[in-house]
């Protein structure tokens, strides 16, 4: 599938090779972000954990308001503030930090329908704790970025931006 972006349409480019999202405007890169993508590779499946491919939009944007490391469970804050103390109390939990920025695909049979629909696989662009490194995959098939990151982007966009993931 071809998407048609204009030179004043921005978009976002996620590129899981080199672990970099970068915000675009025509040949202008507004943004650039290290992040990590699934620590299972590249993916489509449900229950893969992989990051999945292809052209996606942004569905919903999540959190606007809340403050730098408030702790999402279920796309909704907890009440929590994250801290290492946290961690430490609960570990191997997956942090879903400061702002959602939900996917959805736009590719039917490819990131979108039946077994490969990423927003029912609830696939975000969201924050992570600063000792979390980034620039290699790590995530459970979501896109992690520093929550100073993923506020200026937040920021930045709205929701339908076209969103494009590849492994190059």
């Amino acid at each position: 599938m071809t998407i048609q972006i204009s030179a004043t349409e921005p978009w976002i480019d996620i590129n899981i090779a080199n672990q970099r999202l970068l915000l675009r405007k025509g040949d202008a890169v507004l943004m650039e972000a290290v992040i990590s993508t699934g620590a299972n590779g590249a993916g489509e499946l449900t229950g893969s954990e992989c990051t999945p491919r292809g052209w996606h939009q942004i569905r919903a944007k999540i959190g606007e308001g809340c403050e730098a490391n408030t702790v999402f469970r279920g796309r909704r804050p907890t009440g929590e503030v994250y801290s290492v103390g946290l961690n430490v109390a609960e570990p191997g939990r997956d942090w879903i930090l400061t702002r959602i920025l939900w996917l959805s695909g736009l590719e039917l049979g490819k990131n979108r329908g039946a077994n490969v629909d990423t927003m029912r696989r609830y696939i975000y662009l969201h924050g992570t704790p600063d000792e979390v490194e980034l620039g290699q995959p790590g995530s459970r098939g979501c896109v992690r970025m520093r929550n100073r990151d993923i506020i200026e982007l937040f920021d930045r966009i709205p929701v339908g931006i076209r969103v494009l993931i590849s492994e190059s």
